[in-house]
């Protein structure tokens, strides 16, 4: 069971995400603060079963992703969905004191969104409403920010690069350089920001690198190895040169990845390929020359620094009313 109530899971999924791995991120956030006890600022300083409502709030501009999942985190906090599956919420005082902690019976928090992921937002907008139990809502504080924060970051780095690509036909698209734990996450967030996901894992499809090359003693042999194995999957080579360029082209490889090669030398292989197979630049990709990558006719950008790198936007929490 998630704990989270039956239209946000639908929600999630919607939105290409499991609601059981999305609680189990939240759940596992959660923990960090209040594995060891409860928010002993928060207890100290709200009555209980106080009342409130609290804004998230865009204090910088950028695009949003990840409101379902910060709801996740306050409804969890909050007292869940009515299943039951609860985190367990602020105690009273007393517990603090060392008395047995005691799980609130009241009212689950209740989350409206005014913008939906992917929209693009300026400083000082109202993002979502939170409201009910105070000490629930600042307990979750922190967490929810972080995930909401982190996801609205890689977000924005991706739109970032979309823009910088529009008109050339080329499109920006992550890989596995995700943080442990977030993948699925981090890469819904990519598709927030407009961008378009690589393999989620190492089985949906085979990327040929080097070091594969290496072992199996040239590219086409690589490749027919894997076709081998796996006839049915997706089958990407990396080439350093356009000599392999060309041999991966031979073998059959319907994507071709160009490692570290210069804008000049990405253009060469687009006029060898001549549509034969897809290719996709990759290796310290920069936005400030992204656009005249672009231009060369490659299909997709890889950029890891969406994911490994993005900078966190900056979301916070106000306090509208109390009691």
């Amino acid at each position: 069971m998630t704990g989270l109530p039956a239209e946000l899971a639908a929600r999630l999924t919607g939105s290409g995400l499991d609601p059981a791995d999305v609680a189990r991120v939240v759940r596992t956030a959660l923990a960090e603060d209040l594995g060891a006890g409860p928010d002993v600022t928060t207890v100290a300083t709200i009555p209980r079963s106080e009342e409130g409502r609290a804004d998230v709030v865009a204090r910088a501009s950028g695009t949003v992703a990840g409101l379902s999942v910060a709801e996740a985190v306050f409804i969890l906090v909050g007292g869940g969905g009515g299943s039951g599956d609860r985190v367990q919420r602020a105690p009273d005082p007393a517990a603090v004191a060392g008395h047995p902690a005691r799980e609130w019976s009241g009212p689950s928090l209740t989350c409206e969104h005014h913008v939906s992921d992917g929209d693009r937002v300026g400083a000082g907008q109202v993002l979502m409403t939170v409201q009910g139990d105070l000490r629930a809502i600042l307990t979750a504080e922190r967490t929810a920010l972080n995930l909401l924060g982190h996801l609205s970051g890689v977000a924005t780095a991706t739109r970032a690069w979309v823009d910088e690509l529009a008109g050339t036909g080329a499109r920006v698209r992550d890989t596995r350089k995700t943080l442990p734990g977030l993948r699925a996450l981090e890469k819904y967030a990519v598709r927030c920001g407009g961008g378009v996901n690589h393999r989620m894992s190492l089985s949906d499809a085979a990327l040929i690198k080097d070091n594969h090359v290496a072992a199996a003693g040239s590219v086409s042999a690589a490749f027919d190895a894997v076709r081998r194995v796996a006839p049915d999957l997706p089958v990407e080579v990396e080439c350093d040169t356009l000599d392999q360029v060309a041999e991966a082209v031979r073998a059959g490889a319907g994507l071709i990845l160009l490692d570290n090669f210069t804008v000049e030398q990405m253009a060469a292989a687009v006029a060898l390929v001549a549509g034969r197979s897809m290719l996709e630049a990759s290796g310290g990709l920069r936005l400030d020359y992204a656009r005249a990558v672009g231009q060369t006719g490659v299909d997709f950008l890889a950029v890891g620094a969406l994911t490994h790198s993005a900078p966190v936007l900056d979301i916070g929490l106000d306090v509208v009313q109390a009691g």
